[in-house]
């Protein structure tokens, strides 16, 4: 574990490396005391940090900002602030940093953030994997899965962000397939497209993920490990994934996008 400890003030700083290097001994520890050395070095693939724990009033900049540029290099890295201060509070957690520490740290408080940092879950085997943050994607056991036409996959695509929602064979076209006047050859499309993404589902044995009725079309979403439902269920590990970009590949897709970025920021 790359750990990296902040702090403008020699004997704070020397505080604060002793208190993480007592709880987390096997640690790799990089010190600094201005923002422009962390910066120099998250910028570098084989120095960027998996842990940050940082002063917030910092010389030149804030704390605050310094997180933000830390997450734009390395999006996984977990900030915990550590401050003399109370009242930056709720300004932390607006940038979905993992603590608030008071000073003086010790080793106990150290290891009890550590600690709430949650462990990568295990690959499950039989659960598909859907992207939609940046551009919309599906796994399957590690593996982009293969769709042989691009408009199958888009129909997924619209299916999940409807989050299980029953569709009706004219919302999808009037999506989907925009601009087209004869809605019985959008339909005939929509039923071609639906067998293909059922024998693509089928051959990976995950085909009850689809729900067809009387007209109607939709998903078990509760079968899907994906990205934009972790976020929606309060998942920090998905706040942090996102940076502002969903289904980037399909231009119905902004007005969920506008509303997760309205959401993210407010």
């Amino acid at each position: 574990m790359r750990i990296y400890a902040i702090d403008d003030e020699p004997k704070m700083l020397r505080m604060l490396q002793d208190a993480i290097r007592e709880a987390e001994p096997e640690a790799e520890i990089h010190a600094f005391s201005c923002a422009a050395d962390v910066l120099e070095a998250v910028s570098k693939p084989e120095e960027k940090p998996d842990v940050v724990f940082s002063d917030i009033e910092l010389p030149g900049t804030s704390g605050i900002i310094l997180a933000v540029k830390i997450k734009e290099a390395a999006p996984d890295a977990r900030i915990v602030f550590v401050t003399g201060y109370d009242q930056y509070a709720l300004e932390a957690y607006r940038v979905h940093a993992q603590g608030y520490l008071m000073k003086p740290v010790d080793a106990a408080a150290i290891r009890e953030e550590l600690d709430l940092i949650p462990h990568a879950p295990k690959p499950q085997a039989q659960t598909l994997y859907v992207q939609c943050f940046g551009f919309f994607d599906v796994f399957w056991q590690g593996e982009p899965l293969l769709f042989k036409r691009r408009k199958t996959k888009e129909l997924l695509a619209f299916l999940v962000d409807r989050k299980g929602v029953a569709c009706t064979a004219e919302e999808i076209a009037a999506t989907l397939w925009e601009g087209e006047a004869d809605l019985r050859k959008a339909k005939h499309q929509i039923r071609n497209h639906v067998s293909d993404l059922r024998a693509t589902l089928k051959a990976i044995g995950q085909e009850d993920l689809l729900i067809r009725s009387s007209g109607i079309l939709a998903i078990r979403a509760e079968k899907l490990d994906c990205d934009y439902y972790q976020m929606l269920s309060g998942d920090s590990d998905a706040l942090n994934a996102y940076h502002g970009e969903y289904m980037a590949q399909y231009s119905w897709a902004e007005m969920t996008s506008g509303k997760l970025w309205f959401e993210h920021h407010s």
